[in-house]
């Protein structure tokens, strides 16, 4: 049997009905991730008097109500793989790269990696990213701003000043040869 993203699940169960929708929320609750009602309205930001009106089927969920639901279930199975962010680059940029983790704040984030060769590339590897649950993506500025509009996590922009010198200054001796 094929595993199913659970957060796909609950997105298909929620366009299939509400009764799918409940019973998929009640079984991964209870059984994937064994979380609380409370649990889930703390990290949602949704009342647990609204949560249980949805799982006893006294009331449907409106889109905020479901997004929250789902970024709320996103970060609960994000603490499992541990947190990571996306670095959708081209190869060569990768290859100049030599730590895999980051030190912020005082915290080691990993750093997973995503070549891609053409700007339809960045951004599918963008979407998958975010369902392969990083916490933030880094790319080139020619793509962030599409990045920005279809993800629903911080996007950073690489700026290399210092390559862009050395690029200005390369392009410049050979027009000059």
């Amino acid at each position: 049997m094929v595993q199913t993203d659970p957060i796909d699940r609950l997105m298909r169960a929620a366009l299939t009905s509400d009764e799918e929708f409940v019973t998929t929320l009640d079984d991964l609750l209870r059984h994937d991730l064994r979380v609380s009602i409370r649990e889930l309205s703390d990290a949602s930001g949704i009342a647990q008097s609204s949560l249980y009106k949805i799982l006893h089927g006294k009331r449907s969920p409106n889109l905020s109500t479901l997004r929250a639901i789902l970024m709320a279930m996103r970060r609960f199975y994000r603490t499992g793989e541990g947190e990571f962010i996306g670095l959708i680059v081209a190869r060569p940029v990768l290859e100049s790269i030599e730590e895999r983790t980051a030190v912020v704040d005082a915290q080691r984030v990993k750093i997973r990696e995503y070549p891609v060769h053409t700007m339809e590339d960045a951004i599918i590897s963008a979407v998958r990213a975010e369902r392969e649950g990083a916490v933030a993506i880094v790319c080139a500025p020619i793509v962030s701003s599409v990045i920005e509009q279809l993800v629903h996590i911080p996007v950073a922009t690489i700026i290399p000043r210092e390559s862009v010198q050395r690029a200005v200054e390369l392009a410049a001796r050979k027009a000059w040869l």
